[in-house]
């Protein structure tokens, strides 16, 4: 009985239905059939406080699984008449053309409106191309062409999403949002983080946040360059924080945009501090942090089961022997998980000895990875006893994310 195709039949130009938001909360839904297309619009049933009930002979794992969660309801059987009973709602599923035939003849009986899946025009009511966004609900018919409603749904989704369209009229209220742009690719920012971007009056970002983000800014707004170049020209935080403060008071949405989450070495917390203390709301959007994203993108899984339990991320801002230093060196040398250090290109001969020095073996596998998820990204490949060596001999210089233990073996150049 489950159906595991949408085939649904296209209906002449000029939709004839009445798109309209249904209140499910507490209400009874039936739902024939258990397959692939019944798992595809369960979970929106269930977000909008349906009480769901799934009739099918079989059901898919993922049926079962929110079954056994208790968020909907299964009886594995076949249709019966009289399954429509006190339903407000229901659905025709299956891959048997008579089952969802019968379904949509009781629920016109019982003036249930009822969406059959297999054929759209036969049912009485249809399922259009949804997104939620930010407390909006986005709905798109388009005659029954899925691909062309579901394109443009996206369409409107990413344009609300990256700032083209604006869901509100209103100016912004000034403030300060800590946004972590992510690894260095621009599609990697969240999707909060962009549309707060897209507000901003003030832009002060990082050298790490992605450029690209800055392009699309509008010419009204104005950036601040708060980049810190190892070794080399940076802005003090201090400074960083008074340009958070003196752009709120003067009225803006100022937006800190750091490369990969404010709160991972980003001294994002300082930011917030700051600002606290000067009485401004600060918004913090996580971002994707680089120390699990860039080994990712690597082909490099910094946990895999059954080869780590642990992986530690660590900051090479300083030295081991360096009184600064907070990192037991010797004690991340007995773990067997993996390790990922940031910061660390300058003196990854400085780590690598003390690892060694603390047991870890010679042989570990070890990764280097520059410029990760960017079209200039490299991996060099090496161990634990001649990473050094090959960081040198390559030429490999900042950003760039060093994972040691077995899992850095993993991947394809």
């Amino acid at each position: 009985m489950p159906n595991t195709a949408d085939t649904a039949t296209t209906t002449p130009a000029g939709d004839p239905n009445y798109l309209v938001g249904l209140d499910l909360r507490g209400r009874r839904v039936v739902v024939v059939g258990g397959g692939t297309v019944a798992q595809r619009r369960l979970g929106l049933l269930v977000a909008a406080g349906a009480d769901v009930h799934v009739v099918s002979r079989a059901v898919t794992p993922a049926v079962e699984g929110m079954a056994t969660a208790g968020q909907i309801s299964v009886e594995l059987r076949a249709y019966a008449d009289g399954d429509l009973d006190e339903a407000w709602y229901a659905m025709a599923c299956t891959d048997e053309p008579e089952t969802n035939a019968a379904v949509v003849a009781e629920a016109s009986a019982k003036r249930v409106f009822c969406v059959r899946a297999d054929i759209a025009r036969d049912g009485t009511a249809v399922t259009p191309a949804t997104a939620r966004y930010d407390g909006l609900s986005l709905g798109v018919l388009a005659g029954g062409a899925h691909r062309r409603s579901a394109a443009v749904r996206n369409g409107l989704l990413e344009a609300l999403q990256s700032g083209v369209v604006t869901d509100d009229s209103e100016p912004v209220t000034p403030g300060v949002a800590l946004v972590g742009g992510g690894p260095g690719d621009p599609d990697l920012i969240t999707v909060r983080g962009r549309r707060l971007l897209a507000r901003a009056d003030l832009v002060v970002a990082d050298r790490l946040a992605p450029p690209e983000l800055l392009a699309e800014l509008g010419p009204h707004v104005e950036v601040i360059d708060a980049a810190k170049i190892p070794y080399g020209r940076s802005m003090a935080q201090e400074a960083i924080n008074l340009a958070l403060i003196e752009g709120f008071k003067a009225g803006k949405f100022v937006v800190r945009l750091k490369g990969g989450d404010p709160y991972v070495f980003g001294r994002g917390y300082e930011e917030l501090e700051a600002c606290t203390e000067a009485g401004i709301p600060v918004t913090v959007v996580p971002g994707v942090t680089s120390p699990i994203s860039v080994p990712g993108a690597a082909g490099i899984p910094v946990t895999h089961r059954g080869v780590t339990h642990e992986f530690v991320v660590v900051s090479g801002h300083v030295a081991p022997e360096h009184p600064d230093s907070l990192v037991d060196w010797s004690a991340l040398a007995k773990l067997r998980g993996t390790l990922v250090l940031m910061m660390a290109v300058e003196r990854i001969d400085k780590f690598a000895a003390a690892l060694l020095a603390g047991g870890r073996p010679g042989d570990a596998p070890a990764a280097v990875i520059q410029e990760g998820t960017l079209r200039t990204q490299r991996v060099v490949r090496a161990d634990l006893a001649t990473v050094a060596d090959r960081v040198k001999q390559e030429g490999i210089r900042p950003p760039a994310i060093i994972v040691i233990g077995p899992t850095a073996g993993f991947g394809l150049d």
